[in-house]
């Protein structure tokens, strides 16, 4: 798949539903690796799951519904846009929860019905990878680390559409693996923000905890092991003190970055032959301070120029998929309204399978 020049002004109406957040979005591109955003309003269900610890799959497909119809209707309002004014409208349709995904994609589908709009199908991982183009004006190639709660992958980003895997988690995703820790530790949830808030008091050379996967010829990546040293120093200690909880989380930090930084480095000597040296970091772990400081250094060693999107970018949004439906619709790329949402969609299906991946890959 070749760039775009179309250079046609487009206004998209982007709706994201795929976990536990509720998001619409109106983006204008004005042309490749240029648009500005409209209105972009998240919805959190944070106190929906508080109290299970996690994500409740049908709690979450409910609070769509009992929300969205009111939040397309606020970003249209503060994009100061009617229905009539957009040129299609993108929702994501892949991976994710299946019930939420049905709720957004189902909608999005009945307001391009409605109005004779094109339909885009987005695949939120797609999405991640692609919105540096709108925040930093930055083009394929580059490439990208994802790391969220769902996925970390490694992979080269060559055009809209042409993805190459060249690393997997085998288990655990980053952002799971520190929720995980923060459960494990009785702290609250959401639990990875909170272990990076412990990690800033505590010493993160106390415990000796492995880094899986280092120095592996593949830029695989594991951390159900780390996860599992972790526990077991905790168990150690018996009854543990506010100091020992933010060791815990400083010496688990201190090696998920490392981890991060080493298979980042492997996936660069890899990828560097064939593409202009820009490494672009998406996903909700992102925002995680300690990683990006790694991966800055990280970047200046090897030559890389380093891209992140800004915070309230990395997390789930709908500017990103409104973003992602645009670069696509640019290119003529549009979906019927039979597109059926999957709980799966790799973003290179040709990968050679990586062992014990799962639904990672």
């Amino acid at each position: 798949m070749t760039a775009s020049n179309d250079n046609r002004e487009l206004r998209l109406l982007g709706i994201e539903t795929s976990c536990d957040e509720t998001a619409a979005a109106v983006v204008l591109r004005r042309g490749p690796a240029n648009g500005v955003i409209l209105s972009n309003l998240v919805r959190s269900q944070l106190h929906e799951h508080a109290a299970f610890g996690g994500v409740v799959p049908e709690i979450a497909a409910r609070a769509h519904v009992e929300v969205l119809d009111v939040l397309i209707k606020q970003t249209l309002d503060e994009a100061d846009l009617s229905m009539d004014g957009l040129d299609g409208v993108a929702a994501t349709a892949g991976p994710g929860l299946l019930g939420g995904l049905l709720v957004g994609l189902t909608t999005a589908k009945a307001i391009a019905a409605a109005r004779r709009l094109p339909l885009v199908a987005v695949n939120h991982l797609e999405a991640h990878a692609l919105t540096v183009g709108l925040t930093d004006a930055l083009e394929p190639p580059y490439l990208l680390l994802l790391v969220s709660g769902g996925h970390t992958q490694l992979l080269g980003v060559e055009d809209v559409g042409a993805y190459k895997r060249l690393g997997t988690t085998l288990d655990d995703a980053l952002g799971e693996a520190f929720d995980k820790t923060a459960k494990l530790l009785g702290l609250p949830y959401p639990g990875g923000p909170e272990v990076e808030r412990r990690a800033r008091e505590g010493d993160e050379t106390r415990f000796d905890l492995p880094r899986p996967m280092a120095g592996r010829a593949e830029p695989h990546f594991s951390f159900a092991g780390l996860k599992t040293a972790l526990r077991r120093r905790a168990e150690g200690l018996g009854a543990v003190t506010d100091q020992d909880i933010a060791d815990l989380c400083a010496s688990f930090q201190r090696a998920a970055c490392d981890v991060v930084i080493d298979r980042t480095a492997t996936a660069m000597a890899l990828y560097s032959p064939a593409f202009e040296k820009k490494l672009v970091v998406a996903g909700g772990v992102a925002a995680n301070r300690a990683l990006r400081e790694g991966l800055e250094g990280l970047c200046d060693e090897k030559g890389f120029t380093l891209h992140v999107p800004p915070a309230a970018l990395c997390t789930d949004n709908g500017a990103m998929i409104a973003w992602a439906g645009a670069e696509r619709l640019a290119r003529g790329l549009s979906n019927g309204l039979d597109f059926a949402a999957r709980a799966r969609w790799p973003l290179d299906p040709d990968a050679a399978p990586a062992t014990g991946a799962g639904v990672k890959a």
